[in-house]
């Protein structure tokens, strides 16, 4: 008797464990995307993440970085990645899902479909599924997907619905670093989103990040326009005096940023609109200076040509020719976050690596703005110019006609 009564409690006990066990289990897994996400931890509250990417660019590497980064954090217990389907997957760092992020769901969807509805988004994602936290950092207005993302954030009644706009919108009034105040071009895409987002009374967080560089970005126009000029012993068309202060921020701090908003949810709310970057600014001819001591050039090799923004306009430098940078100050005070892990210096040893790699110092690249600033402004003609090499002199001679002597 003792020994049944042994048994049948055990059995008890196994089936009451099993039933418990079924409360951890996720009820809004999705059920469509090229893999399953997992969870993690043992808490009853289970918070699913969404994070909606673009197809590339500037942010394309935002929401690898910040799923990576949330896979570490307690309260998120499944990760979903909503990724564009124009974005290319043998790039990086969408070829990298698979093997970086393989608890990670990944759904493909047309982020540019402008027909795009709530009930349609909902289908793709899995009907039923909802998401505690949203991260969009795809949607540049609220149209299409965009308008769609946001509804269903509302249907889900989402605690924290946190969007990666932009600080390109600012329309600078003297002040620097550029507060949180500074007035906004009210027509941008990112500014109407905002709007949008509000009205419907979404938890909305906005963070607006400026340049962004990364070990696996798809976008390196900022930081190449330096090497592609130090590698071919050219001079590098800087406007101003070069003193112009940059915000380039790693796209892995960009991440730990969008995810601070973990740490506070409520003061993230209230204040709403963040800046977002480093707060390790360089000068434009520090960047210069920076580049060449990564690329192994003497400091006296670096010619550096300052020019007139007003008579030739931003020419082929990748910044604005006046200042605008922001700074995390707000982020810092509000979120706590302990600001960036990484240092632009020390980045452009494995940066120039990379840029090497990529073909970058022998490439083709477009000189004509630089030649019409170094040499064509200061004389009518020159011969045996250094863009020579980069630009040879092309005679059309199609129409000439041969001279006959009689």
């Amino acid at each position: 008797m003792l020994s049944r009564s042994i048994c049948t409690s055990a059995i008890a006990a196994i089936l009451l464990s099993a039933n418990n066990a079924s409360a951890f289990m996720p009820s809004n897994v999705p059920s469509r995307g090229s893999r399953v996400s997992t969870t993690r931890g043992s808490s009853l509250h289970m918070s699913a993440a969404l994070i909606v990417q673009n197809k590339g660019g500037g942010h394309g590497e935002l929401g690898y970085q910040l799923a990576k980064t949330l896979q570490t954090n307690s309260k998120i217990t499944s990760i979903t990645i909503l990724q564009d389907d124009a974005c290319n997957d043998s790039k990086e760092p969408f070829k990298s899902y698979s093997t970086d992020l393989p608890n990670v769901n990944i759904v493909k969807a047309s982020l540019a479909d402008e027909s795009m509805t709530a009930d349609s988004l909902q289908s793709i994602l899995g009907e039923g599924t909802s998401f505690e936290y949203v991260w969009d950092n795809a949607s540049k207005g609220p149209v299409g997907a965009g308008k769609a993302i946001c509804d269903c954030a509302k249907s889900w009644n989402t605690k924290l619905f946190t969007y990666v706009s932009s600080a390109g919108m600012y329309k600078p009034n003297g002040v620097f670093p550029m507060p949180e105040t500074t007035p906004v071009k009210e027509t941008a895409g990112q500014h109407l989103f905002d709007m949008y987002a509000v009205d419907i009374g979404l938890p909305l967080v906005s963070f607006r990040p400026q340049y962004i560089y990364g070990p696996k970005s798809n976008k390196y126009d900022y930081i190449d326009w330096y090497f592609d000029r130090l590698c071919r012993e050219l001079p590098l068309p800087i406007p101003g005096d070069g003193t112009q202060k940059v915000s380039l921020t790693n796209s892995e701090d960009v991440a730990s940023l969008l995810a601070s908003v973990l740490d506070n949810e409520e003061e993230a709310v209230k204040q709403r609109f963040f800046n977002c970057g480093t707060d390790k600014l360089y000068s434009y001819d520090e960047v210069a200076y920076m580049c060449a001591e990564a690329a192994g050039i003497a400091k006296d090799k670096v010619m550096i040509e300052h020019y007139d923004s007003d008579v030739f306009g931003k020419a082929k430098f990748p910044f604005r020719p006046t200042d605008f940078y922001v700074s995390p100050d707000m982020a810092k005070e509000k979120l706590g976050w302990k600001g960036p892990s990484h240092d632009l210096k020390e980045d452009l040893k494995w940066y120039y690596e990379g840029y090497v790699a990529r073909g970058g110092p022998t490439r083709e690249v477009s000189l004509e703005k630089d030649y019409e600033i170094v040499v064509a402004s200061k004389t009518s003609f020159e011969l045996g110019s250094i863009y020579d090499p980069y630009m040879p002199l092309n005679i059309d001679t199609s129409s000439v006609k041969t001279l006959k002597v009689e």
